[in-house]
């Protein structure tokens, strides 16, 4: 299944690794009983979604609903398509076709498993992160009207006090000085609603990780924003076979780059950037404290490492802190009560 916004692309692979048919249909309840149908033709198929969690979590619930598993594949299943006699065309079949012949390959996938918790989590972040990006652009904007309105404008840092206080303190007389201090004002409103916007985003998103009974927030660095960040984009954690595998999904995992007698590391840029960021976060809280992460910096720093040398290698560190974090909470769910 190659899964759209608004269509669902599927092809019937054999052992051969062969397609047999395939079937386009919209994202819709009629679309979703033709891919039944069409499954249906063969009595022993099995449903593998890529990013099942993802643009398939619709499809991957309509079918949970209806007791039917669905393997995750990942997004790397694509590559299966570069290297097949399809010379890498693109195509939604194409898609569904490489998805279907990495399902049949992979030494290793998941049955897909949407967790409501986190799917609500998710939505909350994101719709938290974007009232954060939407109140920066605004502050941008106003932070620049200041800056000709005032003499080498304000400080960075710049808040809905300090620009209202600011917008007192001049009453411009030329059009075009009073028309930039009418925006000014107007985009000043805009920062304090969304100040209060995202100081409820804020308040939701915390109730939610309370419910959510994770440990995440007694490690030090790791607020309730990032905590919930961290339980959206991990997912199951029980989905990760390893520390290392799941450093490698968050991109602090380095790559060997090595050749003949040289061996080397270099900087992975791969992973989730915003599990990336969320360690990163984490890292630099701890190293302004009394903390081992920040024993753990100054050693490498003694060691004749750079700054963000050492902040890698102490993300990576970490990530194995909130794995086994993560872990243990899911195992202690998972006793019985009493």
């Amino acid at each position: 299944m190659d899964p759209h916004k608004a269509s669902w692309t599927a092809v019937a692979v054999d052992n051969r690794l062969q397609p047999l048919a395939a079937i386009r249909v919209e994202v819709n309840r009629d679309g979703y009983r033709q891919l039944r149908r069409f499954a249906g033709r063969w009595s022993h198929a099995v449903w593998a979604v890529e990013g099942a969690t993802g643009l398939g979590a619709t499809l991957t619930s309509r079918l949970a609903a209806d007791g039917v598993d669905v393997v995750d594949v990942p997004a790397s299943a694509r590559r299966v398509r570069m290297l097949s006699t399809g010379h890498g065309r693109k195509t939604d079949q194409a898609d569904a076709l490489s998805v279907g012949i990495a399902a049949h390959t992979a030494a290793r996938l998941n049955t897909a498993v949407v967790d409501e918790t986190i799917a609500a989590l998710r939505c909350l972040t994101e719709h938290r992160d974007d009232l954060v990006r939407g109140r920066t652009q605004i502050v941008n904007r106003l932070h620049a009207l200041l800056a000709q309105l005032i003499p080498a404008g304000l400080p960075r840092g710049l808040t809905a006090d300090n620009a209202a206080a600011a917008l007192c303190s001049i009453r411009p007389r030329a059009l075009l000085a009073r028309t930039m201090r009418q925006v000014a004002v107007e985009l000043l409103g805009e920062v304090r609603r969304l100040d209060r916007r995202i100081a409820e985003a804020t308040a939701t998103l915390s109730a939610a990780v309370a419910a959510s009974g994770t440990t995440l927030t007694d490690l030090h660095g790791i607020g309730d924003v990032t905590a919930a960040k961290i339980l959206a984009r991990a997912g199951a954690v029980n989905r990760f076979r390893s520390q290392a595998a799941f450093a490698s999904y968050c991109g602090v995992a380095p790559i060997e780059v090595s050749s003949g007698d040289i061996q080397r590391h270099r900087l992975s840029r791969a992973g989730d950037r915003q599990l990336n960021y969320a360690l990163h976060v984490m890292a630099m809280a701890q190293i302004k404290r009394a903390t081992p992460g920040r024993d753990y910096y100054q050693h490498k720093r003694a060691a004749g490492k750079t700054h963000k040398e050492a902040m890698r290698c102490l993300k990576r560190r970490l990530s194995d802190v909130v794995y086994r974090a993560m872990i243990k909470d899911t195992e202690t769910s998972l006793l019985p009560a009493g």
